[in-house]
């Protein structure tokens, strides 16, 4: 492939320029990127240089947003500083998800919970368990990460859940877990501790509301499902 250096091009097909000229729309996800980290190798132009990175990962930016800055940096033309802009940016992206979805933070379904929670457990390749505390009109008072573990299970302090249930005032909760396997079909061990959380509940009368399992693709809820 001969290369071209993005200064020699037709200024609307420089990222820049094009970003200028005709929005932000207009770019490919290989141009954004391109801008992102300013200037390719020596063989490859910026935007060739990330095309064959998004290309690498299925043309996914999810998938993207999972590699490490050193596994950025097994691509020729990524330096430290590079592999560093994109992780940044990425991450910056993906909370922007978060605080878009925690404006509109009043559960009336469980594909809520989803979109609540899928931008933080969706892509984690460990498991780990929060909870959503939420008001008499079903508003989200407070979310927490109550326990982190690996591939296949956390363990759940039900002392300390329903501590902070009463420290917030909850009057309900919602569970939450995921799925780092993508697999959406709870374990006995996920109906056991839902069991155990929905009488202790009953005894300081605060109702679980559901149990959702998140993956990054989808969900199951317990309600949903009758497992409840």
């Amino acid at each position: 492939m001969m290369y071209t250096p993005i200064n020699q091009w037709a200024e609307d097909d420089r990222p820049r320029e094009k970003l200028l000229l005709k929005g932000k729309s207009a770019l490919s996800d290989s141009e954004l990127l391109a801008i992102l980290i300013g200037s390719g190798s020596r063989n490859e132009s910026a935007v060739q240089l990330c095309q064959r990175i998004l290309a690498t990962n299925n043309n996914q930016l999810s998938q993207l947003g999972k590699m490490s800055v050193p596994q950025l940096m097994t691509f020729k033309g990524i330096g430290e500083a590079k592999a560093i802009s994109i992780v940044a940016a990425l991450e910056l992206g993906k909370r922007r998800r978060v605080g878009i979805v925690e404006d509109l933070s009043k559960i009336s379904s469980s594909k809520s919970v989803f979109e609540i929670m899928q931008p933080l457990l969706g892509e984690l390749p460990h498991e780990e368990f929060w909870v959503l505390y939420l008001s008499n009109s079903n508003k989200v008072i407070h979310k927490s990460q109550l326990s982190r573990g690996g591939i296949t299970g956390t363990v759940v302090d039900i002392r300390l859940l329903f501590k902070m249930a009463l420290e917030h005032h909850a009057t309900s909760i919602i569970l939450v877990h995921n799925h780092p396997s993508g697999k959406l079909q709870a374990s006995d061990a996920d109906k056991d501790i839902t069991k155990k959380l929905k009488i202790a509940g009953e005894q300081l009368d605060i109702k679980i509301l559901d149990h959702v399992i998140v993956t990054e693709s989808g969900y199951l809820s317990f309600q949903d499902e009758g497992i409840f």
